[in-house]
């Protein structure tokens, strides 16, 4: 506490309490985001004349507005000149290759590519590509994109080529960055085939630049349009002048998945996106600038953005895997942690009770002292695996910093700091200039743990400037149902003691006979039995009861998945939330069908239960599963 980030921050301006901390950030929020420029450093070429613009409405404001910047100055070039030889990228891929790349080369990496993207017609305000395996060569990319004033479009290194051929199409890169290929589990991915899969359904792509992760030799090649990664460096300059953009000139387009339709491209910002990631890395990870921060991820989800911006900002160090964490065997994440001394580790709770079943032991074998934060995001906790997770992996010292927020927003809305007391799950509170709310149906505030729509009344930097050529979807699908308050499609509740909660999406929740509960309550009342593993709770319509509750079901090695299993399972289920919520169905299943960054997709397996179109499932790790789930309904 004495030495955190936040503390300084606080000092700074008289601040003598977390709960003054975050009331002052949320009535004045130009205030707030001032202050943190000032306190981390982020430097402008030319200095802002006002710090939010709403003269357009709150779902079209402005941060930082007459200033000028560039993220790539703040996030590598200073660094290479005041710590050249500090590590900006720590990088392991699966098969065990390790690399250490410094500030001093990561400039010259990027200022090479960026004039090489020039030499191949990319100017500020284009697009490009970034279909590529986590690595610092990845790194390299976005922040050449950034010192050209380029737009980058992270995508999601497993993706088929038809899910990267509909973020192409929408966004009309000249250009696609891509790996011959990387590897997953011990098999060749092979990116390069699947680039020119997309390629040849997007017409904007005229050249693509590969990255030889693999040096394979036999990967398809056209010379009219390929271009070697190396061959297109190695006669480039070390030295580039950055763009100098307007602060709310576009950095990239990060992509959702919708339930149907076109994915959403949220649009983020220079100033403000980094203003939003440097404070949370800062002031809720608490990173320093001697530090390592590991977030569990890609780059195609924002969390990669997020802990390449955020240990940029702060000059520290990332360290990036290229791989499966539980792949060749239950301990390599924790094998990681020791070997690389990671100080911060981002996980999604999904992954950890992937992991548990594996044994505590495989976590013990390994030296983990070296970490002194734990975070984690993308869906709620269950008491059980939470509580794993700071015992065994934390040793009960290491606060669990749970934050939550989406692509959209850029960053989140809830989190922790390390200041704070926990409770098991909780999020703690509002992030630092979030004036986020819990509203009941009528609008209005609710509290003492009853639980409501997540909502933010004030616009902050890291939102989304809008949805990439589709405005009128932003307003409908964020604006629409109050006016000037962002509903964000989370259920949220605050307790008597003022600890916030999460309950799931907003459109995951079951109303069973009037009585609405989030799947992480029926989920967590099936983690306590010894026999499950893990599970996903849906709902399902019912002509009685409106919706009853249908549990898909992964138990443990040697278990038997038989009806007395299941008739125990729907009695923990009802015992913990009342007879009304007896689940209708327990389904045993080899797996659930989850995202590569671990989230189960529970409206996917409410579609194969009702025997509907499931939607735009590209961002599934494992598709497969939902095939194997519908033989057995």
């Amino acid at each position: 506490m004495e030495r955190a980030n936040v503390t300084r921050l606080m000092r700074t301006h008289g601040i003598g309490s977390y709960d003054e901390l975050v009331k002052r950030s949320q009535d004045d929020v130009a205030w707030f985001w001032d202050a943190v420029v000032k306190d981390l450093g982020i430097e402008f070429y030319e200095p802002y004349r006002q710090v939010l613009d709403e003269s357009d409405g709150r779902p079209w404001a402005r941060w930082f507005a007459g200033g000028t910047i560039n993220l790539a100055h703040n996030c590598v070039d200073r660094w290479a000149r005041a710590a050249p030889d500090r590590t900006a990228v720590l990088w392991e891929g699966e098969e065990g290759a390790v690399r250490a790349v410094s500030y001093a080369e990561l400039q010259r990496m990027s200022n090479r590519l960026a004039h090489g993207l020039r030499a191949l017609g990319v100017d500020k305000g284009d697009t490009v590509g970034v279909f590529m395996p986590m690595a610092p060569e990845t790194v390299a990319a976005t922040l050449a994109c950034a010192k050209l004033g380029a737009i980058y479009l992270p995508i999601f290194s497993g993706y088929a080529a038809d899910a990267v051929a509909t973020r192409l199409q929408d966004g009309e890169p000249k250009v696609l960055i891509t790996a011959d290929g990387t590897t997953r589990r011990g098999t060749v991915v092979p990116m390069k085939e699947t680039a020119d899969g997309a390629a040849a359904l997007s017409p904007s792509v005229s050249r693509v630049i590969v990255w030889p992760r693999l040096g394979r030799t036999d990967i398809p090649w056209n010379d009219r349009r390929d271009v070697a990664w190396d061959e297109l460096l190695q006669d480039q300059p070390d030295e580039f002048d950055n763009e100098r953009v307007d602060s709310e000139h576009p950095l990239f387009i990060a992509y959702t998945s919708g339930t149907t339709g076109r994915p959403k491209g949220s649009v983020h910002v220079h100033a403000g996106f980094l203003a939003k990631i440097a404070s949370e890395v800062a002031y809720q990870a608490d990173l320093h600038s001697e530090e390592t921060l590991f977030w569990v991820t890609d780059l195609g989800w924002i969390m990669g953005p997020w802990e390449i911006v955020g240990a940029g900002a702060l000059g520290s160090t990332v360290f990036l895997f290229d791989g499966a964490p539980n792949y060749p065997g239950p301990d390599r994440l924790w094998a990681m942690v020791e070997r690389h001394r990671v100080t911060t580790l981002g996980v999604s709770p999904t992954l950890i009770r992937a992991l548990i079943p594996a044994g505590e032991e495989h976590v013990r074998r390994h030296d983990v002292s070296s970490l002194r934060i734990l975070a984690s995001t993308g869906e709620p906790w269950n008491p059980d695996p939470y509580l794993w997770f700071l015992r065994e992996v934390g040793g009960g010292r290491c606060p669990i910093i749970n934050i939550s927020g989406g692509t959209e927003v850029g960053a989140c809305f809830l989190s922790p700091l390390p200041i704070t007391d926990l409770k098991p799950c909780t999020l703690r509170g509002p992030a630092l200039g979030m004036d986020v709310d819990v509203w009941g149906p009528d609008g209005r505030p609710v509290r003492a743990g009853e639980v409501g729509e997540l909502v933010c009344k004030k616009p902050w930097p890291g939102m989304t400037r809008g949805i990439w050529k589709d405005p009128k979807r932003y307003l409908d699908t964020y604006w629409s149902r109050w006016p000037d308050v962002w509903v964000h499609g989370d259920w949220a509740s605050i307790d008597r003691d003022g600890f916030w909660f999460l309950h799931g999406r907003s459109d995951d929740t079951m109303n069973v006979a009037g009585k609405r509960v989030g799947p992480a309550e029926v989920e967590s009342a099936l983690a306590h039995h010894a026999a499950v593993a893990e599970s996903a709770a849906v709902g399902i319509p019912d002509e009685i009861k409106g919706e009853v509750i249908w549990c898909f079901v992964v138990a443990k090695p040697g278990r038997e998945r038989n009806e007395a299993l299941a008739q125990e399972l729907s009695g923990a289920v009802s015992g913990h939330l009342g007879k009304a919520f007896k689940p209708g169905r327990v389904l045993f299943v080899d797996e659930l069908p989850k995202t590569r960054s671990a989230k189960i997709v529970r409206r996917a397996l409410r579609a194969v239960a009702m025997g509907q179109d499931p939607g735009d499932l590209s961002s599934l790790e494992n598709p497969g599963a939902l095939d194997a789930i519908a033989a057995r309904i």
